[in-house]
């Protein structure tokens, strides 16, 4: 990473993608907003998202009029863990 950008040969790794989508949660989103916002494909986020969810970061919204999942939202484990990994982060730096 070179003045906060990455270099285009350094591709995100497994860490760098859960706190995208922990950071992205916040307040609560829908799945497509994620999809986006994170650049991740629908295949991904769904494997990223059962795997989150499993894990206790993040938790779902259910809607009364929706019929879908409704929305995901970080859990106060997805927030200690966007905290560590901003610790760890800035150490490298």
């Amino acid at each position: 990473m070179r003045n906060g950008k990455r270099d285009s040969n350094n591709h995100r790794g497994r860490l760098d993608i859960i706190a995208d989508i922990l950071g992205a949660s916040r307040g609560g989103v829908k799945k497509t907003h994620l999809m986006y916002h994170c650049n991740l494909s629908f295949i991904q986020l769904k494997l990223y998202s059962h795997f989150l969810l499993k894990q206790g970061l993040l938790h779902t919204i259910k809607h009364e009029n929706e019929a879908n999942e409704g929305s995901v939202e970080v859990t106060d484990k997805g927030k200690d863990f966007l905290r560590a990994y901003k610790s760890l982060k800035s150490l490298m730096q």
